[in-house]
């Protein structure tokens, strides 16, 4: 039950998510870019260059990039005083026609940076190639990236069972499809790297978008979601007034339940979407606390 008194507390949340915002702007560095693929991005179709556009500032202060042909991997080592051996690798959202790069990018990978993660901000290729199926591009780059981080854990020092990978709004659903199809090959082999496993060591989904489609049946997943018992652990945060997400996010928690996942879901009452990190009047500002305490339970910052 919500309580009207409960807005008396509100302060509180956004202090907090200040402390967490301005926290996670220090020490953060990323390195040089490292490319997704040795060649060109594969199955590239005809016609995609010209679309090609270049990235902008909003008045939000949000950088948004609407295109992205050569997938690149940007690195945010953790400090190794506090260096866990754990590697998250981050997925912007953007509806799959653009990355909300800073909001749901770099300034999460310096937050995680503070936690001692590892962190890895992925720039998936934009806009869709594909307008009923978006996602398949997308997945072929995280596939290799997740793949790619395995492949450094000796020079990184990380722990290859300790991968996982956090996804915002289609960045989210993303993840979701990475959950879905880590046994199957999304692209042909290039090379050695791609032996090694696609599987996330567990997943991180806030405000995930496309996880159904109300129109459609509200009572079901997508069809191309899919959950068993080696769905990796999985952390969910949403807001009820998020359109329709927070009822596909609550089923998705549901299947994750019934074939005994390891799962957390957090539904705020208030917040709507796209918040990243940013602070707001609402409790839903204090999710990165939640996923933070998630981890912790978990073993992931051990």
């Amino acid at each position: 039950m919500c309580l009207p008194g409960r807005i008396m507390f509100q302060p509180t949340y956004l202090i907090l998510s200040l402390i967490i915002l301005l926290t996670a702007g220090l020490n953060a560095q990323a390195g040089d870019p490292i490319r997704v693929w040795p060649g060109e991005a594969p199955d590239e179709p005809a016609g995609i260059e010209a679309k090609k556009a270049k990235a902008v500032t909003g008045s939000d202060g949000v950088i948004r990039i609407p295109y992205v042909d050569t997938p690149e991997l940007f690195h945010f080592p953790a400090q190794p005083d506090k260096a866990t051996g754990t590697c998250i690798i981050v997925c912007p959202g953007g509806g799959y026609g653009k990355l909300a790069w800073n909001k749901e990018g770099t300034e999460v990978a310096a937050w995680l940076n503070t936690l001692g993660v590892e962190v890895v901000v992925l720039k998936y290729r934009v806009p869709r190639r594909d307008r009923e199926k978006p996602h398949s591009w997308p997945l072929q780059d995280l596939q290799r990236s997740i793949r790619i981080v395995r492949s450094k854990a000796s020079q990184w020092k990380i722990d290859v069972d300790r991968v996982g990978v956090m996804g915002f709004s289609a960045g989210g659903h993303l993840c979701a499809m990475a959950s879905s199809y880590y046994g199957e090959q999304s692209y042909k082999p290039v090379d050695v790297i791609d032996k090694l496993d696609a599987r996330p060591s567990f997943v991180s989904l806030v405000y995930p978008a496309y996880l159904g489609n109300v129109r459609q049946d509200s009572s079901k997943l997508d069809s191309l979601v899919k959950i068993d018992a080696k769905t990796p652990p999985t952390f969910i945060a949403i807001t009820h007034d998020d359109g329709d997400r927070g009822i596909f996010a609550a089923l998705y928690y549901a299947e994750l339940k019934r074939h005994g996942v390891p799962a957390e879901l957090h539904i705020y009452s208030k917040g709507g979407h796209g918040y990243g990190l940013r602070p707001s009047p609402h409790p839903v500002s204090t999710w990165p606390a939640r996923m933070e305490d998630w981890l912790r339970v978990c073993g992931w910052l051990k």
